[in-house]
């Protein structure tokens, strides 16, 4: 019996634009299948609800995915006040309603700049995070509630772009591991009334943000998968290194570069003196990342 092809050794980045109703693995496998991927990855889970940036890595871009998960993020959020449902968006069933005629736009900007900073924030039911190995959202789907630990993130900015009474809109910038639909729960509360999600799109991913990134929409990908034009959509795949482009760039003597593929650190001169460096080899190929230690050399903690 033949043994399946095991797929193409492609590698890059892919900056999907998830079409809503997809579950992020699901988008994850199209973009596998028609890459002929041998193997690929996603950085970070999107709602099925939810569109926008899902960074799909292929290949050995996969080794590198971590910096993108950890990474901070930035949202369109539109926001339903008056209403809480089970979910904390516009899926879940309704809880409570209120009414919210009262409110003033200022007053909501001013609520607003209140969540701005660091903040702690309780993992919502509707959620991957486990509980003693079991994920939240599947106990909350068995009407079971368990303690959630806060978890300490970060916002950045957040910004009110549309104010259309029950509906507001606003734009978040925020560290890695933050609950969207917590946050616009949270401020629901704060005024008095109630709030869920009811439209949500990722607009960013650490150094990839829309405009000035372009995202690939699913329906592209499948028009050229379709035509056998595996070459455009290899021409649509972003270099593994455009990850990590907040790192500054290090590019090493031909002996430095054998000993720290090695496995050994090495000291580079004109190197920064501190934090972390993408690291390239006298021909400028991209070999992986580094950190510079206390000692002044170059620590190698991620290789291809």
């Amino acid at each position: 019996m033949r043994s399946r092809a095991p797929g193409r050794p492609v590698t890059g980045i892919l900056l999907l634009d998830k079409p809503p109703g997809l579950t992020s693995n699901e988008a994850l496998q199209r973009v596998k299948h028609y890459y002929r991927a041998r193997k690929a990855g996603h950085t970070g889970s999107l709602d099925p609800l939810a569109t926008g940036l899902l960074p799909c890595c292929l290949g050995d871009s996969t080794k590198f995915s971590a910096f993108l998960l950890d990474a901070d993020k930035r949202y369109r959020v539109r926001i339903r006040l008056g209403i809480n449902t089970t979910t904390g968006d516009a899926e879940g069933e309704v809880v409570a309603t209120a009414p919210v005629d009262n409110l003033a736009e200022d007053q909501v900007r001013n609520l607003l700049a209140r969540f701005v900073g660091p903040l702690d924030q309780r993992p919502p039911m509707y959620s991957a995070v486990k509980h003693r190995g079991e994920r939240l959202y599947r106990l909350a789907r068995q009407g079971i509630e368990v303690d959630r630990q806060p978890r300490r993130i970060h916002i950045y900015a957040l910004t009110l772009v549309a104010f259309a009474l029950p509906e507001i809109e606003i734009e978040v910038h925020c560290s890695k591991g933050t609950y969207v639909r917590t946050l616009a729960e949270d401020i629901g509360q704060a005024l008095g009334c109630g709030a869920h999600v009811s439209a949500l799109r990722r607009t960013g991913v650490g150094p990839y943000v829309e405009p000035q990134s372009t995202f690939i929409a699913s329906e592209q990908l499948a028009m050229l998968a379709e035509n056998g034009d595996l070459s455009a959509l290899d021409a649509l795949l972003r270099p593994l290194d455009s990850a990590l482009e907040h790192y500054p760039a290090l590019r090493l003597p031909p002996d430095a570069a054998f000993y720290l593929q090695q496995g050994q650190a090495v000291l580079v001169p004109r190197a920064p003196t501190e934090g972390w460096v993408r690291l390239y080899d006298p021909n400028a190929r991209f070999i992986g990342v580094g950190e510079i230690g206390s000692d002044g050399r170059v620590q190698p903690r991620r290789l291809l």
